[in-house]
């Protein structure tokens, strides 16, 4: 079970190294986090020791994944430690949702630049192009909308069963 752990949070940084572009280390953090940590966190000794790196190399990329908000801690009365935990779901892709929300603009931008200058055959096929990207976005948008709040809604279940 040791084994397929390990494959699996491999396969989460693998992935989190390409979705964020972010360093190995912080991938795996992250993976580790979504693995292990999901139950009551993880501490940051805990992280130095299952990563077998440097501490100052752990705290680097925990704040690099909270200026992201891929991450988020909590404290514990009367112990002085953070744990950390992979930010919830619905949360990550409100990340997402806002590349989404950048992308309209830029589609909506040379939809409007390619309707006032479409001169020839090449450029009305752009325009095509770009309205069924258009509408391509806004489909997705939806469907990050949806999941967001059904992931919200099995999140604030979770907690009200704590």
């Amino acid at each position: 079970m040791e084994d397929e752990k390990q494959e699996i949070i491999e396969m989460f940084g693998v992935h989190f190294e390409q979705q964020y572009n972010i360093a190995p280390l912080a991938a795996r953090v992250l993976g580790v986090l979504i693995v292990d940590g999901c139950k009551s966190g993880l501490t940051f000794e805990a992280l130095v020791e299952k990563l077998k790196a440097s501490k100052s190399s752990i705290s680097t990329n925990l704040n690099l994944l909270q200026k992201m908000n891929l991450i988020d801690y909590f404290t514990v009365v009367g112990d002085r430690k953070k744990y950390f935990k992979a930010a919830p779901l619905s949360q990550r892709l409100k990340n997402y949702l806002n590349l989404v929300d950048s992308e309209k603009l830029l589609i909506e931008r040379i939809i409007t630049y390619r309707e006032k200058n479409n001169s020839c055959s090449q450029e009305n096929v752009n325009l095509q192009n770009s309205y069924a990207y258009k509408e391509h976005i806004l489909n997705v948008e939806q469907l990050l909308i949806n999941s967001i709040n059904k992931f919200k809604e099995i999140e604030i279940k979770n907690q009200s069963s704590k």
